[in-house]
């Protein structure tokens, strides 16, 4: 048996698959306009309607020709224009030449664009220096972008800003989305107060709230703030029992360590089915997952950086499946050099705050400093998590390590 086999320390892979298996998308959808629908899941395929662009067009600003003309003379006259918006119209004789700009339509029979700055403007017309001009120079064929009846986003995408200007050249104005899983939170503990207010002994203010949202909302879900909670047993449990009510997932910081207050156990598993587990991670070790009866539960550590590694490493993952979000992808692990030593006891699975640097290819990282789970700046500072395996121990400068990047949930 390993060192981190050991009952009731649970490996962060098995904490996953407990909380992934029983978790099912929502079903339930709208149909928004497209202006209004970043950041939500696609509930179907999106097909083009049209050829993107829906007519050959000119990719510089120059003049259109046939190569037949150019073949007889390098000098023509301008019989039109055509701007983008305002296409040539009329007869075009042979022997001359359209001036086009980017965009444009390009003229019935014409077989290349010639770039302006390859012409001279004379008085006896245009003058084209270029000569050896191949078919289709500088055209942008009708659906070189995008083909009609093309699944430009799949089911299961998360619109970001680069999709809706590419739904809106489709001229789709509305899509079906699925409804964002709405989040309950609140932090737990009567040493707990308000931002602004005046701290008395043994106080801390509540940071935890101001972690946890802006990750929910990042995540794609809706937030909703219920404040802090006092440890008192009838309001913890009404708490509970709206919060469950309000949202599809309800999230608490603190109250889920060995030693902590009973009857947050207790409350818990009279209004569903909990497990409070010891994870072989660090920071954040105590966890809870479970159902209430209308709503699934994630009981967080109380210190500040354990709240915020275990909604990225494990509540991150189970809310995008539950928005239906199926093409979330975990963070990807880069081997780095170490440039600073990282102390570490085997055992558990070690999240340390890193700062990476990348030169001539190689990254390289180093520690952010204090590595508390109550010392916040060393999150503030860092851009990745140094991930040390469970068995290995202290780690000096020079080694190899694996590095996870940030992903866009925590800038």
């Amino acid at each position: 048996m390993g060192c981190c086999d050991a009952p009731g320390l649970m490996p962060i892979e098995q904490a996953l698959e407990k909380l992934l298996n029983p978790v099912s998308p929502i079903s339930e959808t709208q149909t928004l306009p497209l202006a209004d629908a970043l950041g939500f899941v696609l509930a179907k395929d999106i097909l083009s309607p049209i050829f993107v662009p829906p007519f050959d067009n000119s990719a510089m600003d120059g003049y259109a020709l046939r190569l037949t003309d150019l073949e007889q003379s390098n000098v023509m006259p301008l019989a039109g224009k055509s701007f983008a918006g305002q296409p040539f119209e009329g007869e075009w004789p042979q022997g001359t030449c359209i001036r086009i700009m980017t965009g444009a339509k390009i003229p019935d029979g014409c077989d290349a664009v010639i770039m302006q700055e390859n012409t001279e403007v004379t008085d006896s017309g245009i003058v084209f220096n270029q000569t050896d001009v191949k078919p289709q120079n500088n055209i942008r064929p009708t659906g070189d972008d995008i083909r009609q009846g093309d699944v430009v986003l799949e089911k299961g995408a998360r619109l970001s800003p680069r999709d809706i200007p590419m739904i809106a050249s489709l001229g789709i104005s509305h899509i079906e989305v699925i409804r964002k899983p709405k989040v309950a939170f609140f932090s737990t503990g009567d040493e707990l107060k308000k931002l602004g207010e005046s701290l008395e002994e043994g106080q801390i203010y509540d940071s935890n709230r101001y972690g946890i949202k802006p990750l929910i909302e990042n995540f794609g879900c809706e937030a909703i703030d219920l404040g802090i909670i006092p440890d008192c047993p009838a309001t913890l449990k009404a708490t509970f029992e709206k919060a469950q009510e309000l949202a599809d997932v309800v999230i608490t910081s603190g109250g889920v360590s060995v030693g902590e207050a009973d009857y947050t156990k207790d409350i818990l598993e009279e209004l569903g089915q909990i497990g409070f587990w010891k994870l072989a991670i660090k920071p954040g070790k105590p966890f809870a997952f479970g159902s209430l009866d209308n709503a699934w539960f994630c009981g967080l550590p109380g210190n500040p950086v354990s709240a915020v590694l275990t909604m990225y490493v494990l509540v991150q993952p189970m809310l995008a499946k539950l928005s239906g979000h199926t093409q979330w992808k975990a963070p990807e692990s880069i081997p780095a050099t170490t440039r600073s030593a990282f102390k570490k006891g085997p055992g558990r699975t070690d999240y340390q705050r890193g700062i990476y640097t990348i030169e001539n290819g190689q990254f390289f990282v180093e520690t952010t400093g204090n590595q508390s789970s109550g010392a916040f700046r060393s999150m503030s500072l860092a851009n990745c998590f140094v991930v040390l395996e469970r068995d290995r121990g202290n780690v000096q400068v020079g080694e190899t390590v694996q590095i996870e990047l940030f992903n866009s949930t925590l800038y």
